[in-house]
């Protein structure tokens, strides 16, 4: 089995603290688990990381959400199985999550957002993009290992 590159969760033990606490400060919020996580398994999907993206799979795996969803995020666009409020939000992680591809796609997307989401969700889902984002960084750059465990 690997092993991180790093003990850095240990090392940096403060800052891992407060990246937990955005998302219990998160776990609260009207976005509801289930869209949060589509969100962060959709995220650590682009961003190619491997722990988070099992990690995600899983947790969505326990909020009852199906294989044929979750297998299916990378490919949201082309299939039915989410609904509009759902595809607004994985568009609006995409634009950010690939912010450097371009800024014009961020106004359609928010655009989007703003039909199914109140300012305060739109607020909520920013907070739990960028979140994921720094989490797949961490995940990636100190080469946290996904689960060895049988998903279900």
């Amino acid at each position: 089995m690997t092993s991180p590159r790093l003990p850095w969760t240990r090392l940096a033990p403060k800052p891992y603290q407060a990246m937990a606490g955005v998302g219990e400060s998160l776990a609260d919020s009207s976005l509801g688990a289930p869209l949060i996580e589509l969100v962060q398994t959709r995220v650590s999907q682009i961003n190619g990381c491997p722990f988070c993206l099992d990690m995600h799979a899983r947790t969505l795996r326990k909020l009852g959400q199906g294989w044929q969803r979750i297998n299916s995020l990378a490919t949201w666009r082309e299939v039915d199985f989410y609904d509009e409020r759902e595809r607004a939000a994985l568009n609006w992680a995409e634009a950010l999550t690939r912010v450097a591809e371009g800024h014009a796609d961020q106004d359609v997307a928010f655009d989007m957002l703003q039909a199914h989401m109140s300012a305060q969700e739109i607020v909520e889902l920013t907070w739990a993009i960028a979140q994921i984002n720094a989490w797949n960084r961490m995940a990636i750059g100190m080469k946290a290992p996904p689960s060895r465990q049988p998903l279900e």
